[in-house]
């Protein structure tokens, strides 16, 4: 079997998003050129940074597992996506690029600059549809999506939100979402866990608590014109795998969101994780059932490379049989 020795790029790729008079430049690494002979492709596996917009540090982390674990990169592409924020504005690259403030883009928000107003989910969407072009993929079969810290609460409230999941699924192409140690999640009533329940929550204590990107009101215009049932009905159906790092139990970690939005949820990530595990069965109860994998990466705190490099997150975002894995953190399946 043969693979690439191609070097992996050192710089990030931009490439040309939208359509018409709506098209856009974007940054993305990735271990082949966008717009080369993609005839061979069979998997996408698209992996988002977190707040530090270090694309190219999970990018190479990306590229290390697959050579690892003996990922064919003739038939696999790795993207890892590069959002810029306010404090990289003004850089001579970025010309054309949009621009979001630092919590704006894992949430869904628009773009504050003049020329691109789009939201990051749109992003998602344009290059989505850029990669299950059967024109240029012809061989494509699957797309994973991870995302780890708030990467992990981009791909949760984009799982959620997006629009595209059916057309993507039409065209025969499997699309399934990781989400690894997210500082917190979206609600979909006003209920939040007390104990093993969910009960509304004192707005005393936090007045904004079910506003987005935590809740249902104030919703991004990305995703609104839908209730909170409708779009967990939707939600219920997709293909979503949570990783939750049993050791993220910090209370105080210096990049945890400590707003009392996210303090509603739980007092750290692991318990928000699983407090939301929860949740999803509450709402589920027997009207739908849940399209759901939950596994705990044992000793493993808030660390990208760990988390995606464990048995389960090898198995769940490059397909590979965890009887065939033979490095990385023990996982614990949750059942759900």
């Amino acid at each position: 079997m043969a693979f690439d020795k191609n070097p992996a790029p050192l710089q990030w790729q931009r490439i040309e998003l939208g359509s018409g008079t709506d098209k856009y430049s974007f940054a993305v690494y990735a271990n082949r050129p966008i717009n080369s002979n993609m005839s061979r492709i069979k998997h996408v596996v698209i992996i988002q940074h977190g707040l530090q917009r270090n694309g190219l540090d999970y990018f190479n982390a990306g590229m290390k597992l697959m050579a690892a674990n003996g990922i064919n990169t003739n038939k696999t592409l790795l993207i890892a996506p590069n959002f810029f924020a306010i404090p990289d504005a003004g850089r001579d690259d970025l010309q054309g690029i949009p621009i979001w403030k630092v919590l704006g883009w894992p949430s869904g928000e628009d773009a504050i600059t003049n020329s691109h107003k789009i939201s990051s989910f749109q992003v998602f969407d344009d290059l989505l549809t850029l990669v299950a072009d059967k024109n240029h993929f012809p061989s494509l079969a699957s797309i994973v999506i991870a995302g780890h810290s708030d990467g992990g609460a981009f791909v949760q409230r984009y799982a959620a939100l997006n629009k595209i999941h059916k057309k993507i699924q039409s065209a025969g192409v499997d699309l399934r979402y990781v989400v690894a140690n997210s500082p917190s999640y979206l609600y979909f009533t006003n209920e939040r866990p007390k104990g093993q329940t969910f009960v509304p929550y004192d707005i005393n204590v936090c007045p904004t608590y079910n506003d987005y990107r935590y809740g249902m009101d104030k919703m991004v215009h990305y995703g609104a014109n839908r209730t909170g049932q409708q779009i967990f009905m939707r939600f219920a159906r997709r293909n979503v795998t949570y990783l939750l790092g049993s050791e993220d139990i910090d209370p105080i970690h210096r990049i945890l969101d400590k707003s009392c939005g996210a303090e509603a949820q739980g007092s750290n990530r692991l318990k928000r994780g699983l407090a939301y595990i929860r949740y999803e069965r509450h709402l589920a109860d027997d009207l739908i059932m849940l399209k759901r994998e939950v596994h705990e990466v044992m000793g493993v705190g808030h660390n990208f490379e760990e988390m995606f490099g464990s048995k389960c997150g090898i198995a769940e975002i490059f397909g590979i049989s965890e009887e065939k894995i033979h490095t990385g953190a023990v996982c614990r399946d949750i059942n759900l």
